[in-house]
């Protein structure tokens, strides 16, 4: 299973939310050196003078997400494995949007055995970027790993079970073979890293323009975990991911702009309207709720979007509303189809 590492980077800043990244370039260069002295210590395997600094660096900074990103990878290499669960589950928790967190998080579950939960991680990381190759791999990995179980299982139920015998082997051989080619064994140990930081903004409320990348590289010598290589503008994420969300936001905008035929075009001719009323009745309705209010403002936050086949996806996100009478904010999910060249909405889900 692979690891990945958010500093093999041939730049020192990987954009993920396009929003805040003018303020992060220029907030990067004053926390460089602390990140890269932390980076510098760890690459020379001096890890409790890196978990030192990385704590002091956080004790100021409690929400930096690339020194906890980096101070889980140095328990890692510690064996702190529960410690590092911690940090790379909140991680997890804190910017859900990040892949990375849950790969690393399912690679420590792996190695303790809980293939379970390793399989939750790591569909979770492809919820969030449904193209991940790391995730899906690693994903593959587990899969093997508890049908092999399951075979050795049967086995001891019944030792003359020839079919389960020939699977039981052909998925050893597999990884036996795997093992071979890239060198690895079992163990979990973080890749090493290069000496350029990353830093990693706060949550923010859109990632229409984020752009994280994977390419992997082979393990090195007794480490199960390859480092991956996060090439910036090379998205991990496919266009589709983009165009969803960015549909999503010029809806939102529509909406905010009390722009009526704008907001109704996004919505398909095939829409399924709530409680099955005509569309001509669900119109009027919307047109009245849109043009009623003297200000509208509709943002939405943590947007993930996931593909059922190529040409219907379904994006799960917080919508805050905010007009001169009401504001709420709710958990919404909307069913997407793609329509030639744009994506349309047929089905929309509150508190979902």
């Amino acid at each position: 299973m692979k690891t990945l590492s958010f500093y093999r980077i041939n730049a020192s800043v990987l954009p993920v939310a396009s929003m805040i990244m003018m303020l992060l370039l220029a907030s990067a260069a004053i926390y460089a050196d602390e990140n890269e002295e932390v980076i510098k210590l760890y690459k020379q395997g001096n890890l409790a003078k890196a978990l030192e600094q990385a704590d002091a660096y956080l004790a100021s900074k409690p929400r930096d997400a690339q020194m906890r990103f980096t101070k889980g990878l140095i328990l890692t290499e510690q064996k702190k494995t529960a410690d590092a669960i911690s940090i790379f589950s909140s991680l997890s928790e804190d910017y859900p949007d990040l892949p990375e967190p849950y790969n690393n998080l399912a690679v420590l579950y792996a190695s303790q055995g809980q293939y379970d939960k390793a399989r939750d991680a790591l569909e979770a990381a492809i919820r969030t970027h449904p193209s991940y190759s790391t995730a899906h791999e690693n994903l593959g990995d587990i899969y093997a790993k508890m049908a092999s179980q399951a075979y050795g299982k049967a086995l001891q139920l019944d030792k003359g079970n020839a079919a389960a015998q020939t699977k039981l082997s052909m998925i050893k051989d597999l990884f036996t073979n795997k093992a071979k080619a890239e060198t690895a064994s079992v163990g979990v140990t973080p890749a090493p890293v290069s000496s350029s930081p990353v830093v990693v903004p706060e949550k923010s409320s859109s990632k229409s323009d984020q752009k994280n990348a994977g390419k992997t590289e082979k393990p090195a010598p007794e480490k199960i975990a390859s480092a991956a290589k996060l090439e910036p503008g090379k998205p991990t994420v496919p266009d589709e991911s983009d165009e969803v969300i960015s549909t999503l936001t010029t809806w939102a905008k529509a909406w905010s702009d009390k722009d009526v035929p704008a907001y109704l075009g996004f919505y398909a001719n095939e829409f399924r309207t709530p409680g099955g009323v005509s569309r001509n009745a669900w119109e009027k309705a919307r047109r009245e709720r849109i043009v009623k209010p003297k200000s509208i403002h509709v943002s939405i936050s943590n947007p993930k979007v996931n593909f059922t086949d190529a040409n219907h996806a379904r994006v799960s996100f917080r919508q805050s509303y905010h007009s001169d009478a009401i504001k709420s904010h709710t958990s919404k999910t909307l069913e997407m189809v793609r329509a030639g060249e744009k994506w349309q909405i047929l089905q929309e889900q509150v508190g979902r």
